[in-house]
């Protein structure tokens, strides 16, 4: 079985066991208590992650430049119920990075809605890098944002990567961003 394969046979059970719940802050919560940095899954979904990064099949598809990719793993289907899998790579070392308030260099991607939620795993490649979720900056674990919420992806401190899982493969960047 190639690592591709070993990611989403790793998700299986996983997406099994969230199928029903609703991301959130409370959710969002329960993943990084249940399935943080130091859990066997998210020690299997990184690795599997960064694996696929280092092989070209995730998160290999130029959206802005070579330090923002993304790229679907696989397309909802009754196997992930209804989920679908993909992965972002985002490295704020991009010469289009801004300061934020805490004077850190931030790339932010592009300006999208997650009109069912989303689950998304947050992979540091380097020390101290971080994925700005609807609760704050995190690192090592998971955001969840709420059904119908919106915003830009933002990475500070280096290189990240996000393997998101959607419900129903559900994301739109069909909204206006807020000027």
């Amino acid at each position: 079985m190639g690592s591709r394969d070993e990611l989403i046979q790793c998700s299986i059970p996983f997406l099994r066991e969230v199928k029903d719940m609703t991301p959130g802050a409370e959710m969002e919560r329960w993943l990084n208590q249940t399935y943080g940095e130091g859990s066997q899954l998210y020690q299997d979904l990184a690795r599997l992650i960064k694996r696929g990064v280092e092989e070209g099949w995730a998160a290999n598809q130029e959206v802005d430049g070579p330090n923002y990719r993304r790229s679907r793993i696989m397309d909802p289907t009754p196997e992930t119920f209804q989920f679908s899998i993909t992965a972002v790579y985002m490295n704020s070392t991009d010469p289009r990075r801004f300061k934020d308030e805490d004077d850190h260099d931030v790339l932010r991607g592009q300006y999208h809605g997650h009109p069912y939620g989303e689950l998304n795993l947050v992979v540091p490649l380097d020390k101290g890098a971080e994925l700005k979720g609807l609760q704050g900056w995190q690192g090592p674990g998971w955001t969840a944002p709420d059904p119908g919420s919106r915003h830009y992806p933002e990475v500070r401190g280096g290189a990240v990567i996000a393997l998101f899982y959607l419900p129903a493969g559900r994301i739109s960047y069909d909204f206006a961003a807020p000027s």
